[in-house]
């Protein structure tokens, strides 16, 4: 494990640790706490955490974007009393000054480095896994599918895990099919109070902000093409039709497709939208969704990026063959192919766009989501005993408790049900 060789390295109470640079800590700290002013859900949370303990004695190995916004999740698991090792849950999506922070400052140990190849992303997962946690924390289901792949011997170690992606349920409830599944996980992504506000409106304002931080391209008139029309890819359309582009939507769910229609959005086929756009977003989480027989037809200039979890979406490797090794970045987190009649564009790596090319989803929203983390993870160290393998939804009562919270804290006030009311909603009696 190679550590900094920072001169604040040497002090006893730095836990392990892979960061970049331990001197990075002041600006991390910094930022952390600009996020923890619109994070007042989780801020409660930590504060009852620290009076109550409810994670004493708990080991925690979370694999998630190492951003500020987790940072003030970590810092609340460890107030409740976890030990807790953070890794990435992508290459480049982590705040190196963050990374830093969390190390130096508050006492927790990360493993993660912006820009990490993959043999180094697969020795950070490896070296949160030693840690032998009874619990498991993750975004995309890696560090579940590492434990479960090529550490099976720690299966009886861990109690129970969340997961915060829809990609990352989607392989959990793959895996709990084949019966491969070895403990329960909550499904932190199925939360209303995630997949609502997260999903939709996170995803749709990191996705426009990363997009116009790696072109400064003017958005208006432009014609955007957004494939899926799940929650993610309804808050992308949303938002890019907001900033007054043309939409239109990529869809294989015939429910979902008229659902985009009816929002104001054109829809087509891949192989239309392919010529038609100038902008491509995928958020499917599915594999090759736009592939060889589209970059072919695409307008000269064509932009493509992709907010589903993992940098499949885009078939890179056809695209690479296409382009004959004529490959170069042409601004900070765009790379241009030129595939001899035209040249199309690939920002970030194909990787998630948002937190690649941007700084993810806004603190407030990421509020709620981290809140259902922190409460489902207390929820598991108390109950664990009573679920069997198996992918669980987020017990309603949290759900509502994050919603109270939120509400709270943003000093809205709701009207109750009248006594008749109640009464009324009840009953069965009444008729026409």
């Amino acid at each position: 494990m190679t550590t900094t060789t920072s001169p604040t390295q040497t002090a006893p109470a730095l836990p392990p640790h892979d960061v970049v640079d331990l001197d990075l800590c002041a600006e991390g700290v910094r930022r952390i706490e600009w996020a923890e002013r619109e994070m007042p859900v989780l801020r409660l949370i930590r504060e009852r955490f620290e009076r109550e303990k409810p994670l004493a004695g708990v080991r925690l190995a979370a694999c998630l974007h190492v951003t500020t916004e987790t940072a003030n999740l970590v810092r609340t698991l460890k107030a409740g009393g976890a030990s807790v090792a953070l890794c990435a849950s992508n290459p480049l999506s982590t705040q190196d000054d963050v990374a830093a922070a969390l190390v130096a400052t508050y006492g927790i140990s990360v493993f993660a480095r912006h820009g990490a190849d993959r043999d180094t992303y697969y020795r950070h997962l490896n070296h949160a896994a030693d840690t032998h946690p009874h619990m498991t924390m993750d975004d995309g289901c890696d560090l579940v599918t590492l434990i479960h792949q090529e550490r099976r011997g720690q299966l009886a170690e861990i109690v129970a895990g969340t997961e915060e992606t829809t990609t990352g349920v989607i392989r959990l409830k793959a895996m709990a099919a084949d019966g491969a599944l070895g403990y329960p996980v909550v499904a932190v992504n199925e939360a209303l109070t995630k997949h609502l506000f997260d999903n939709r409106y996170g995803t749709g304002q990191s996705t426009l902000d990363g997009v116009m931080r790696a072109t400064n391209y003017l958005i208006a008139g432009r014609r955007v093409v957004v494939a899926g029309y799940g929650w993610c890819g309804r808050g992308i359309a949303s938002r890019f039709r907001g900033m007054g582009a043309q939409v239109a939507v990529v869809e294989v769910d015939q429910v979902r497709a008229i659902e985009a229609l009816m929002d104001g959005n054109m829809v087509m086929t891949i192989g239309d939208a392919a010529p038609w756009g100038e902008i491509f977003i995928t958020a499917t989480g599915d594999i090759h969704v736009i592939r060889a027989e589209h970059f072919k037809v695409m307008r000269d200039g064509a932009i493509m990026a992709n907010s589903g979890h993992f940098d499949v979406e885009l078939d890179l490797d056809a695209l690479k063959k296409l382009a004959a090794g004529r490959v170069r970045e042409v601004r900070q987190n765009v790379e241009e192919y030129d595939l001899g009649d035209r040249r199309v564009h690939v920002l970030a790596e194909g990787r998630l766009v948002n937190l690649s090319a941007a700084e993810g989803h806004p603190a407030a929203v990421m509020d709620m989501s981290f809140a259902n983390q922190a409460l489902c993870a207390e929820h598991l160290a108390g109950h664990h005993g009573e679920l069997a393998n198996g992918v669980y939804d987020v017990p309603q009562e949290i759900d509502q408790e994050v919603a109270r919270l939120k509400l709270e804290a943003m000093g809205i006030v709701l009207d109750p049900l009248t006594p008749e009311q109640a009464a009324y909603m009840s009953s069965w009696q009444h008729g026409t």
